[in-house]
């Protein structure tokens, strides 16, 4: 394969190039995989925090496979399943209004709601041996030292880890010093994502996320919905929240029947283009 079709969209902000591989074969695919670092290059490549593979599935009615801008392959992204939702639509590849994605953190389910997308994400974990961390029950709102500061973190999974930490204010709050120590603490063993949480009042909270793999970026759905059960948590707000981000707004509600928690954000398709690889 000379030329690699590919659509890139965001979502508030957090871009990702999207490939149609329903139809590739296994060595396409290892060659697509190979080259994960150079089409998320903003400077050699097309740039992107992650790239979105859509696949076929048998549990599902698609399967979408994450690799994060330094190759690595991840369970789950909030925003990234919101455009890949909006791409299959529009390629025609789907006229369904809901539907079923496989993902590695399980089956996930989005569909419109009015111009924007519902996801549901499924129930947040709480054991820290199942986000996995290297501790044994739950952590929330537990010290952390690191380099003579004191954090408070809460740590929950959304089908990919996440630390939380509340600050007084995420603008003045040095997120490129702290993110990447705590990312790589020894405490997560396959790393961790960081959001940086700021209380505005029982229904809003602001936040700032370092993406594990790659880097503070202007959003993360799964990151929006942890911070949001986090708050709940730690009796901050209520269960429905408005979360605010640096590329755009996300509403979460952590259903208290089901217990399951809900996305609804943008997706917005930017271009197509062809890359040789």
């Amino acid at each position: 394969m000379d030329k690699l079709k590919f659509s890139k969209m965001h979502g508030n902000g957090n871009d990702f190039v999207l490939i149609n591989a329903l139809k590739m074969g296994p060595q396409v695919l290892s060659r697509i995989k190979r080259r994960i670092k150079l089409l998320s290059d903003r400077r050699f490549g097309v740039g992107a925090d992650q790239v979105l593979l859509v696949l076929p599935s048998k549990k599902a009615d698609y399967g979408m496979k994450i690799f994060n801008a330094d190759g690595s392959d991840v369970e789950m992204c909030g925003n990234g399943i919101r455009c890949f939702f909006k791409y299959l639509h529009e390629k025609r590849i789907t006229v369904k209004k809901k539907i079923t994605v496989s993902t590695k953190a399980g089956i996930v389910t989005p569909r419109f709601k009015g111009k924007l997308i519902e996801v549901d994400m499924g129930e947040p974990i709480l054991s820290c041996r199942q986000i996995p961390i290297n501790w044994d029950g739950e952590l929330i709102n537990r010290p952390l030292s690191l380099q003579s500061i004191k954090f408070f973190i809460t740590c929950v999974s959304m089908g990919n880890p996440h630390c939380i930490i509340f600050v007084d204010n995420t603008n003045l709050f040095p997120v490129s010093t702290y993110g990447p120590l705590l990312e790589k603490h020894h405490l997560f063993p396959q790393k961790t994502n960081v959001e940086f949480v700021e209380l505005v009042n029982k229904k809003h909270i602001r936040m700032r996320v370092w993406e594990r793999g790659v880097g503070e970026t202007p959003a993360c759905g799964s990151g929006a919905c942890a911070a949001a059960v986090a708050a709940h948590l730690n009796k901050k707000t209520m269960r429905k929240v408005t979360v605010e981000l640096n590329g755009g707004i996300l509403k979460v509600d952590w259903n208290k029947k089901d217990n399951h928690v809900f996305m609804t954000g943008p997706a917005e398709y930017v271009y197509d283009g062809e890359i040789k690889i």
